[in-house]
Order: C-alpha cells, then sequence, then structure tokens
C-alpha cells in the first residue's frame, strides 16, 4: 500500500536513473501520500470521509487504516481451502501440512479481525498444546461472523470434539473449514 505513488528508480551500471515517464515524487505528508495508521505519526487526516483542505477524501478501512475513497482497501480475505486434500496432506506429511495450514489460517484470522493470535504464536501452539487451537480457531471464527453480522456455523465449544480421539480432529476440521470457505467465498477469495 506504501509503494503507490513512489517513483521507479532503474539502476544502470550501479548509477540510479529516473526513467523519463515516471509520476512525480510523492507529497511531503508520507511515503505514499495517504495517511499513516492510526496511532503513527503523521497522521494528519481525520476519518468518516471528511477530508484536510486541497486532499482526497478518506475513510477508515480494515483494522484501522485509512484508505482513499473510491479507491479498495487492500486484500485481507484468506484463502479457500479443499476440505478432502487438506486432511490428505496433513496425514502424508505427518502434521507438517497441519502446521502450515494452522499458521495461514490464523493469520489470515488476525488480518481481517484486527486482533487474535497470529500465525507463529498459533504454529507453537500447534507444536506445544493443540488442543487450545480447537477452541481459539472457532473463537475467531466466530468473531468473524459477528463483525459481519451474520450468524456464525461454529463456536467455541466446537473445540469440544477433542474429546473423541481422531474422528473428533476430522469432524472439528471439516466443520471450521467450511465455516472459512463460505466467508472468504463471501469476500471473493480465491481457492489454495
Amino acid at each position: 500500500m506504501w509503494g503507490v505513488g513512489t517513483r521507479a528508480v532503474i539502476r544502470v551500471n550501479g548509477m540510479s536513473q529516473v526513467p523519463p515517464n515516471s509520476p512525480p515524487p510523492p507529497p511531503p505528508g508520507g511515503p505514499s501520500g495517504w495517511p499513516a495508521p492510526p496511532g503513527s505519526q503523521g497522521q494528519d487526516r481525520p476519518a468518516g470521509g471528511s477530508q484536510a483542505p486541497g486532499q482526497p477524501p478518506v475513510a477508515q478501512g480494515a483494522a484501522g487504516y485509512f484508505v482513499p475513497v473510491g479507491q479498495p482497501p487492500e486484500d485481507i480475505t484468506g484463502l479457500r481451502y479443499q476440505t478432502g486434500m487438506t486432511i490428505f496432506l496433513a496425514i502424508i506429511t505427518v502434521g507438517v501440512w497441519a502446521a502450515i495450514w494452522t499458521y495461514r489460517t490464523k493469520e489470515d484470522l488476525k488480518r481481517y479481525n484486527g486482533d487474535g493470535l497470529g500465525g507463529v504464536l498459533g504454529v507453537v501452539l500447534y507444536l506445544v498444546f493443540a488442543i487450545v487451537l480447537m477452541f481459539t480457531i472457532p473463537n475467531e471464527i466466530e468473531k468473524m461472523y459477528q463483525r459481519d453480522n451474520r450468524q456464525s456455523p461454529v463456536s467455541t465449544t466446537l473445540g469440544l470434539w477433542f474429546l473423541l480421539p481422531l474422528i473428533g480432529n476430522i469432524i472439528w476440521y471439516v466443520k471450521v473449514q467450511r465455516a472459512l470457505n463460505e466467508f472468504w467465498a463471501s469476500k471473493g477469495s480465491r481457492t489454495a
């Protein structure tokens, strides 16, 4: 997002050159001329679509960042995964794919919700105490649906499937992945 409006610089034989048709340098207000995220220095535009004199209108976008009105916000949706293929990959990789899925899912949820554990902590929990994830992932999905004013097909209590070894994990995963795929599809996400 911050690269918009910056000039392209080409290096030829160790020297920097600016192509003749490149856009002018960004205004001095920030790296791209648009306001900085809330709480950071240099924020000079109010939220809610109002604008400073001589500046384009802005609105508060996903995760509290200000984006120009009429410009789509950065893509913050997650990927949709084929349920059967993910179960197959988790089995043949002896859980390695499950760790990758956990990282990606927790990152997608944190990016979309603006809060949550995130991918790194999700993988640590997966390696140390995976049962916790069976409660936290459905909880974050439920929050995601609630923020979208929709009824969530999963809730935190879905984690109780851990009480039924193996088959409970598969049922849990199928329900979680269906909820994620349904939500991301409604936001125009692509399939992994």
